[in-house]
């Protein structure tokens, strides 16, 4: 029998608390219907509402405790009214991407049968991609929580973007293992790296390594897009696109259009990897007009548990992780499939109570 694992939770801010605690709820069931030790949680302050009553974004020793779990896994940080003295938001979680190297940022796009479709074309159904955003890089890389960027006396202000060949490398490494793995799975193993090449020497930078890395792996199909072409694709097409790898900020934006394509934020989940440690979290923000009011829509999070439970799979090389990472995604589909989950955020009848129960009553099916 496996040792437990340890997961920081931090739930964050607004419906964060909420839909981290459905979540969770739907992790330690399936972990126990798959044989393994009940998962311990270490819990973190952090956050907005955290920074307003300590004038700190992150419990002291914080960011420690989370690097020595085995994965994070976060509601929601950041509340509207609560704001840095430069006008941005409170955001430890971009520094726990920092500190950590968690350059691997993973956001699913699927489309589920009864869920909202945005595309009239009936190919729409068969959404299934992956934007892979470098996540510690890029134009983020200046986020203002590292204090890198440069202000001119009040009259000018610089961001730098940054592209290294280290990160750059494992990141597309990231990506053709990813594409190799939805192969393995019946997906078409294809990965398009978006970029801005014709135009910036950082993105044919990018796109250079890609190349080198693409070099290696013959068997998986290598393409190339620019992102304003990307973005008119993800529209006209998003069926014909699996693994879809780019700049921190570039997919901060189209991983938001992929959510819109299948429905709503609520079910984008999220997972930030790096070599050591992975964190977990719904792509949305803190809805702090619902907090407490039972209307989230939970599936993001929960579908995130499920990418964190496939992530200690690998880490601890312990299978029942993967399968119950599996059996969360086979209960999502199912329910759906059914109509059995009807978020409110689609107009449904069902609040984050509901949706969690559903969702354990198909686990046990």
């Amino acid at each position: 029998m496996t040792n437990s694992l340890t997961i920081a939770r931090i739930p964050g801010d607004g419906i964060g608390v909420d839909i981290l605690e459905a979540a969770s709820l739907i992790v330690d069931r399936a972990v126990a219907k798959a044989g393994l030790p009940a998962l311990t949680y270490a819990h973190i302050d952090a956050g907005a509402g955290y920074f307003k009553e300590t004038g700190r974004d992150i419990e002291p020793g914080g960011e420690e405790r989370a690097g020595q779990a085995d994965a994070i896994f976060l509601g929601a940080i950041g509340l509207p009214s609560v704001r840095q003295a430069d006008g941005t938001e409170i955001a430890p979680h971009l520094r726990l991407r920092d500190i950590y190297g968690l350059y691997a940022g993973v956001r699913p796009v699927r489309a589920y049968p009864n869920a909202p479709q945005r595309l009239a074309d009936p190919r729409a159904a068969e959404i299934d991609l992956v934007i892979l955003r470098e996540s510690t890089e890029g134009l983020f890389y200046s986020a203002a929580t590292h204090g890198r960027s440069l202000v001119v006396a009040d009259r000018e202000a610089r961001d730098t973007l940054l592209i290294t060949r280290e990160t750059t490398e494992k990141l597309h490494h990231f990506g053709f293992r990813l594409a190799e793995k939805r192969k393995a799975r019946g997906r078409p193993g294809k990965i398009t790296c978006v970029d801005k090449a014709n135009v910036f020497v950082s993105m044919a930078f990018f796109r250079k390594v890609f190349d080198e890395v693409a070099a290696e792996y013959p068997d998986i199909e290598a393409g190339h897009n620019y992102v304003d072409a990307q973005a008119l694709d993800l529209i006209r097409q998003p069926w014909a696109f699996d693994v879809l790898v780019m700049e921190n900020m570039f997919g901060d934006i189209l991983s938001d259009l992929g959510g819109g394509l299948v429905g709503g934020m609520g079910m984008a989940s999220c997972a930030e990897i790096g070599d050591e440690i992975g964190l977990f979290q719904p792509a949305h923000g803190t809805a702090p007009d619902i907090m407490g009011q039972d209307k989230a829509n939970p599936l993001a999070t929960i579908l995130s548990g499920a990418l964190m439970l496939d992530y200690l799979g690998d880490k601890s090389g312990i299978q029942g992780y993967s399968d119950a990472a599996d059996a969360i995604e086979a209960a999502v589909q199912s329910g759906f499939e059914q109509n059995r989950l009807r978020p409110m955020e689609f107009g449904g009848d069902m609040g984050t109570e509901a949706v969690t129960q559903e969702v354990l009553t198909l686990l046990d099916a």
